[in-house]
């Protein structure tokens, strides 16, 4: 058997009687629809924290950029060289 967690919720009377309304009205127990609604709502409050949302214009020069060759800038082309001089060496 899974284990349950207990979460208390405290409210007013007529967002209680409003709750009680739309369980019934969605043929849910209240705990059901108060745990769907929240569970729906943390989905899109992480999916949202894991979303980075840039222009248009941005997406498109990152992916021109990442369409054109790498170019290596000075320690990458120092590093081959050496490389280079440590191989003829050899």
């Amino acid at each position: 058997m899974a284990k349950t967690a207990r979460i208390e919720v405290r409210t007013d009377p007529e967002h209680e009687t409003l709750l009680k309304l739309a369980a019934a009205l969605s043929n849910q127990t209240l705990t059901g629809f108060i745990l769907e609604a929240a569970e729906r709502r943390a989905e899109q409050v992480v999916a949202e924290a894991n979303t980075t949302v840039v222009p248009s214009r941005f997406f498109d020069e990152l992916l021109d950029a990442l369409d054109q060759p790498a170019q290596p800038n000075l320690p990458t082309r120092m590093a081959a060289q050496e490389l280079e001089r440590l191989v003829s060496r050899n």
